[in-house]
């Protein structure tokens, strides 16, 4: 059958896929949340969830550098990628060869969108359909900051880089009363300076544990930089980028970041 991706691209797919290839970790964990344990045959060496999947799947290199050779002797029927997590050179290469179906989130209307649109690819519609009707009423609980506060969330460090305006993360930020005050920069993650990181003054900073994994020694190395009075606070960056059925567990945990349990 024909299908149109979220880049709008259409894919020729069998009726149901059998032998799939994942390269997008959340996406993983979302296949998994989809009872597609034996049709899932091969994810990336960054897929760690769920964990008896990470220690039993073939796995195809990385997110940016799969194994070519490994993906051709999986002979896949569908691998499915993502615009943002892999490049787009490798995905153009796979796609003259196999199914190659990609992902393209940056909010979660999106990611709604790209978890019925896989749960109709692999004749899951009905658990697809229960788990975003699931996601919806967890997100109509979450109670955003009152008042707004002002924010950056780091994800890099030498250089440092934030999330901007186009980026998932930007959209949870939005969700839970944050004001990301690196919006208005060019690129989806700008590099800032320790100037313009004081220029700024966050009354927050978000340290992510991916992919950079921030330790409580950076927030120590941040400070100098930043108001007296603003809460630097680690976070799991899982809940913050991944937009597949850790989406449930997302705004429960954002509201113990954000203090508004």
């Amino acid at each position: 059958m024909r299908v149109i991706d979220q880049l709008g691209f259409t894919v020729e797919v069998p009726d149901l896929p059998r032998r799939i290839i994942s390269l997008v970790p959340s996406i993983t964990e979302l296949l998994a949340e989809l009872a597609l344990d034996r049709e899932v045959l091969g994810i990336t060496k960054f897929c760690e969830h769920p964990k008896h999947w990470f220690e039993t799947k073939v796995r195809v290199g990385g997110t940016k550098n799969p194994d070519l050779k490994a993906i051709e002797l999986l002979n896949p029927d569908l691998i499915i990628g993502n615009k943002e997590e892999n490049t787009q050179e490798m995905l153009l290469k796979l796609k003259t060869r196999f199914s190659v179906w990609i992902s393209d989130v940056e909010r979660l209307d999106q990611a709604l969108e790209m978890i019925q649109d896989l749960g109709n690819l692999t004749r899951r519609s009905m658990m697809a359909n229960e788990l975003i009707q699931r996601i919806q009423a967890e997100f109509r609980g979450l109670k955003p900051l009152h008042p707004p506060r002002r924010c950056l969330y780091f994800i890099w460090r030498n250089p440092y880089m934030v999330a901007g305006q186009t980026t998932f993360i930007n959209d949870m930020l939005e969700r839970c009363g944050y004001i990301n005050v690196a919006a208005d920069l060019p690129g989806r993650y700008p590099e800032l300076t320790e100037e313009s990181i004081k220029e700024f003054a966050p009354e927050v900073v978000l340290l992510s544990s991916e992919p950079f994994p921030f330790k409580e020694s950076h927030a120590h190395e941040l400070a100098p930089f930043l108001p007296s009075n603003c809460e630097v606070k680690l976070v799991d960056g899982t809940y913050f980028s991944w937009y597949g059925s850790r989406l449930l567990e997302a705004p429960a945990y954002f509201s113990k970041v954000c203090g508004t349990i």
